[in-house]
């Protein structure tokens, strides 16, 4: 028989903490309720019990809810935790987000706002320890987007993965713009919706921010959705069709790119490029340019391989190696070298996402 979830539930008020008993014993998990009134009680529990959720009040005498999420952040990274509270306070929401908390949610006051509640928390229950985007904790985009808009919060949500950095502006619970790179509005929130994992965290509100994305969050979401599983199964019987296509937005997303490659092991299969005509030798020289780095690397105990990059009259060339493989990017000339070694990295985490 599986094992139910345990969530443990802190708040220094015990009619509060018997709503939230009564609350939560409609979850669908039916997960076993612990309760403490205090911080240092609280402790005390999770070391004698292995929980799933922490439910954290704010505002307590003694150690409040942040020195408690502070704690448990450093001796529980795994465990989820939420904080349920009163206070409004968009400083309490960003030291509470930076601390990794799952989920903020003001304290339920409706029917409706119980429902969305509960859906969330029953989502948090039933995810295990997954990669994704962190900020919060382990969780997809989507979530963290749908929470904020849920909640009719207004912030700024800074997404990095990588040297990619992405921005999605949220007022009073909808999304009005995105920037990602030189993209903004819709283009840029797809672009940032593509990424499979990163980091993010929330920045003070921009009430001033133009809007430029006019449609309701979810109807952004399901179209996104819909057009990047479309991308992932277009050519899908066909690796190489489906990897040129790639290249070839690649190229399209960063300018002064003349030409793409992925130099594969010497297995003899042809290379994934895109501006070459002949792409067989570049990827040999840059197979054999790797192998080089690497050996003299290894040789000056100089640790891993991070980038090459030559400038020339004519082309400007970088090679980022990934495992097995390598990314080689050719630029124009007039790229200046800054610029080839930060944009190679962004080519490279684009590729790789």
């Amino acid at each position: 028989m599986e094992e139910r979830p345990k969530i443990l539930l802190l708040d220094d008020d015990p009619d509060l903490l018997a709503v939230y008993e009564e609350i939560l014993a409609h979850l669908p998990s039916r997960p076993e309720i612990y309760t403490a009134t205090s911080g240092p009680r609280a402790m005390k529990l999770l070391e004698s019990e292995s929980f799933r959720v922490l439910i954290c009040d704010l505002k307590m005498p003694k150690m409040d809810g942040l020195q408690v999420l502070s704690a448990v952040r450093r001796k529980y990274p795994q465990l989820r935790t939420v904080v349920l509270t009163s206070v409004l306070d968009e400083q309490f929401r960003s030291r509470v987000y930076a601390l990794g908390v799952d989920l903020f949610w003001q304290k339920p006051s409706t029917d409706d706002e119980v429902k969305m509640f509960l859906e969330c928390l029953e989502s948090l229950l039933g995810r295990e320890n997954v990669g994704g985007f962190r900020g919060l904790q382990s969780k997809s985009l989507v979530d963290i987007i749908q929470l904020e808009c849920l909640s009719q919060s207004s912030a700024v949500l800074r997404i990095t993965n990588g040297p990619l950095t992405g921005k999605l502006w949220i007022l009073n619970g909808e999304l009005i713009d995105a920037e990602a790179d030189e993209l903004t509005g819709e283009a840029a929130f797809r672009r940032i919706l593509s990424w499979k994992a990163g980091n993010f965290e929330l920045l003070a509100t921009d009430a001033a921010r133009p809007r430029a994305i006019f449609k309701s969050y979810n109807a952004l979401l399901l179209e996104t959705a819909q057009a990047l599983d479309e991308s992932a199964g277009a050519g899908a019987e066909d690796p190489a069709k489906r990897a040129a296509h790639t290249l070839l937005a690649l190229m399209n997303q960063f300018k002064g790119i003349e030409f793409l490659l992925v130099a594969k092991p010497g297995d003899g299969s042809a290379p994934d490029a895109c501006g070459l005509e002949n792409p067989k030798p570049t990827s040999a020289w840059a197979q054999q340019t790797v192998e080089r780095f690497r050996a003299l690397a290894d040789r000056f105990h100089a640790g891993p391989l991070d980038q090459i990059e030559g400038l020339g009259p004519q082309r400007n060339v970088a090679i980022a190696p990934h495992g097995e493989t390598a990314v080689c990017v050719g630029w124009h000339h007039s790229v200046p070298a800054e610029e080839v070694h930060e944009t190679t990295k962004k080519v490279l985490a684009q590729w790789v996402s």
